[in-house]
């Protein structure tokens, strides 16, 4: 049996952009990409921790060290500038390998989205 496990997670980011006219996903800086061991494409949830929405969508890389988290397409409309999100990673595999599995858990400065 399979089962579906946390990969990585960036706890409370900021959105620092929302871009309705991009042709979709979240711009993610890629200094928290590699951090949390998300790849470029990759499907992310997106839990908006200030109006409740939760969105799935795939990551793009962002400039390093910008702190940069913007929602692109459709998901825009789901975030403001500001807003706290959450960024979760998923992954499938045999239940005897996730009870020993460890995801990459980010928590980045609140006040610029930046790795301490």
């Amino acid at each position: 049996m399979q089962i579906e496990v946390v990969k990585s997670k960036i706890h409370r980011v900021k959105c620092t952009g929302a871009d309705l006219n991009y042709i979709g996903s979240i711009t993610i800086d890629e200094d928290l990409m590699d951090a949390a061991n998300i790849i470029r494409g990759e499907k992310v949830q997106i839990v908006n921790n200030n109006n409740g929405e939760r969105l799935e969508t795939y990551a793009i890389p962002g400039p390093r060290a910008s702190g940069e988290i913007t929602l692109n397409g459709a998901a825009a409309r789901k975030v403001t500038t500001g807003d706290v999100l959450i960024l979760i990673t998923y992954a499938r595999m045999d239940i005897e390998a996730a009870k020993s599995f460890n995801p990459s858990l980010v928590f980045p400065n609140e006040a610029n989205n930046l790795l301490n």
